[in-house]
């Protein structure tokens, strides 16, 4: 089955190319000192429960008042953080998070993204379960894009597509569906390989589920429909 999960990769990323997923703007922190990084962890928190579409603004939004670093996002008044991340859906519980995951940074590690990222990445990652506001698949965001750590990140469309290929995952649960993933891909990749793996795998199920494999899924045109067991119809 192995063979089957570098297929459908192979087969999105030659359909669809390379994503270069997380999006970060590399000249505005080049230009302003900062740290990217920190950039994909705001937005990893403020993508929970909505498209990256409306995080987008949001983003803008506190690179314009200068806002997207540790310290930024500390210092600035929460009824005003909240109305500038306010396109992303909960922007109270999300900028309550923002706070939250700022002061565990600064408590922790002094606010250092070198020192967090340069923890073991399991020790880190049950570390950053407990912060409030982030679940599984913020921590493995963060671990992956911006920490660079070798974990498979597993959204709703990862999911959909283990259960509609189908994938022979026993459980269509978060850790389940993790570990079939990175112990298929483990096989055929290793080290900084194995992490662009990740990421571009990632990042082709996320545009495979927005536009072919959606909740009324479009399966004529899908880019590995002559795959799947879903798209064929019922004799």
């Amino acid at each position: 089955m192995g063979s089957k999960v570098i297929e459908i990769y192979k087969k999105l990323l030659s359909s669809l190319g390379s994503q270069g997923w997380w999006p970060a703007d590399l000249e505005y922190h080049r230009r302003n000192n900062s740290d990217y990084r920190f950039e994909i962890i705001v937005g990893a928190i403020l993508t929970q429960n909505t498209a990256w579409n409306n995080v987008i603004p949001a983003i803008e939004n506190l690179k314009r008042e200068n806002l997207l670093t540790v310290q930024g996002i500390r210092d600035v008044n929460l009824e005003y953080l909240e109305e500038l991340i306010r396109s992303t859906g909960y922007y109270h519980q999300k900028a309550l998070r923002l706070k939250t995951f700022v002061s565990y940074l600064l408590d922790k590690y002094n606010g250092s993204l070198d020192e967090l990222f340069s923890r073991d990445l399991y020790e880190l990652r049950e570390e950053l379960l407990e912060v409030k506001g982030v679940g599984p698949e913020t921590a493995d965001s963060v671990l992956l894009y911006a920490g660079d750590k070798p974990v498979f990140v597993v959204d709703t469309y990862t999911k959909r597509l283990c259960q509609r290929f189908p994938l022979p995952v026993e459980k269509l649960v978060y850790d389940e569906i993790q570990c079939f993933f990175q112990n298929n891909l483990e096989c055929f990749f290793r080290g900084e390989e194995l992490i662009e793996v990740y990421k571009e795998y990632h990042a082709l199920i996320v545009y495979l589920g927005k536009t072919w494999c959606k909740r009324k899924p479009l399966c004529s045109s899908c880019p590995i429909r002559e795959d799947c067991s879903y798209s064929k119809p019922v004799s």
